[in-house]
């Protein structure tokens, strides 16, 4: 059986997913579905005409999908699914704002990815990250190992590409990490960062450090003020690309998550950014990273003004 992945949406996030996923050139058939009639049919006509240029065999099939669940049964034998279904924040906006109207739509989305690919991981990408998460995976009652979140990818590499701009180095060059919540209780973790196999410690100031941190932490909230209309789309669809590449190859791969923690720095029972080894399964295992009394107590705060709110999606 060849490889599908299904892309839930066909937005500027949705769609530049789909395009990255075929150009990979290792799945069967990328689906992308949307409920504006003709528009993923129309993207999907587009993508395949690229194949020729850009040398990928991979079939983009576009799918209009109704309020009921009509069309959804062509995502049906995905390996895959990517959830970027949802409302984009406007300026002034927080992800919070987002929650009951996104709820809504991402609920009736799992529900019809449960019906019709029972077997599949599911990634989400739509805001309010974390909670969204958990809706996913209580609306689709799967294992809590294959409903995961896009979230830390992204964070992480705001915070590597602005260390590598602020020092001008490569961004090769740049190992940075952000756990936590995607939102007001991230928590970047300066201990297990560093330029060139040197710690960030050594090469930049406190202050210069910290200052970055708030950057990474509105770093959403800078792209939605600046573009005006919409968010931003070309580094997070690259994150959510790669997380359904690591599952479809089943690499094993070690990438920040929000992944279901449970016991891990003495978390349990909570939707959380860690980093988690990633395969055919979704999560195989949260990774515990070594961090230190700062970054723990910041991180158990994430994790309980996350628990509070993920509280309260299931009635949503």
């Amino acid at each position: 059986m060849g490889k599908k992945v299904t892309v839930v949406g066909a937005g500027f996030y949705g769609s530049t997913t789909a395009q990255r996923l075929a150009e990979y050139d290792i799945f069967d058939t990328v689906v992308i579905t949307d409920i504006i009639e003709g528009k993923p049919e129309g993207l999907a006509l587009d993508l395949n005409q690229s194949r020729p240029i850009e040398g990928f065999e991979t079939k983009i099939v576009g799918l209009t999908t109704g309020k009921n669940g009509e069309g959804y049964e062509g995502i049906e034998g995905s390996d895959v699914v990517v959830i970027t279904a949802g409302l984009p924040r406007k300026p002034g906006m927080s992800r919070m704002d987002l929650l009951e109207t996104n709820a809504k739509i991402v609920r009736q989305v799992a529900e019809n990815v449960a019906k019709y690919a029972p077997n599949a991981v599911v990634i989400v990408v739509s805001n309010p990250l974390d909670e969204m998460t958990a809706l996913a995976q209580i609306a689709t009652q799967f294992p809590k190992q294959r409903v995961l979140g896009q979230a830390g990818m992204l964070d992480t590499a705001r915070f590597s590409n602005f260390v590598a701009e602020a020092l001008n180095v490569p961004v090769a060059s740049v190992r940075t990490l952000t756990l936590g919540s995607h939102g007001d209780t991230m928590v970047p973790v300066p201990s297990q960062s560093t330029v060139d196999g040197k710690p960030l410690r050594e090469v930049m100031s406190h202050e210069q450090i910290e200052e970055l941190v708030v950057r990474t932490r509105n770093g959403g909230a800078e792209v939605v003020a600046l573009l005006k209309t919409g968010s931003a789309y070309f580094a997070p669809s690259a994150a959510a690309a790669r997380m359904a590449k690591a599952v479809a190859t089943d690499s094993g791969e070690v990438m920040p998550v929000c992944a279901w923690v449970d016991g891990e720095y003495g978390i349990s029972g909570v939707y959380l950014g860690v980093e988690a080894e990633i395969g055919r399964e979704g999560v195989r295992r949260v990774v515990t990273t070594p961090l230190d009394d700062d970054e723990i107590a910041s991180l158990k705060a994430a994790a309980e003004a996350v628990r509070a709110k993920q509280g309260d999606v299931a009635n949503l």
